[in-house]
């Protein structure tokens, strides 16, 4: 046990070094700038299942509610906060919730928050990507 002194300090160093980012982010306010987002020409904005603050804090949760809903328990109907009733399906762009409508380009929507947040969704594992062939 000569070297304490060495293993502390070095210990000591790598924690500071480790945390500089996050003791970085307390000393000055701010983690940088979220994504600004773009939905596509055409895209009201305005028409979702559920209110945009729903969807930014729960939408994960929501889309493994309906994965259990739709392909183990075979209900394909949702009721969103609202009281409509909307189909299951992410794809379906005739319906008028359909998911893809709005978010139909990853690049310029999800993958920005996803990022942001480094986080990595895994729905493209077995989905196909929209405007994927």
């Amino acid at each position: 046990m000569y070297d304490t002194g060495k293993i502390l300090g070095g210990l000591a160093i790598f924690v500071v070094l480790i945390t500089a980012p996050a003791w970085y982010a307390l000393a000055t306010g701010h983690r940088g700038a979220p994504p600004k987002l773009e939905l596509p020409a055409g895209a009201d904005g305005k028409h979702c299942i559920e209110s945009s603050s729903f969807m930014r804090a729960e939408h994960m949760q929501l889309l493994d509610d309906w994965r259990d809903s739709a392909v183990r328990g075979l209900d394909r109907d949702y009721l969103a906060a609202d009281g409509e009733t909307y189909r299951i399906n992410l794809s379906d762009t005739r319906q008028s919730g359909a998911c893809f409508r709005c978010h139909s380009h990853p690049a310029q929507f999800c993958d920005k928050c996803h990022a942001y947040l480094g986080v990595e969704p895994y729905c493209w594992d077995c989905h196909q990507r929209p405007g994927e062939k």
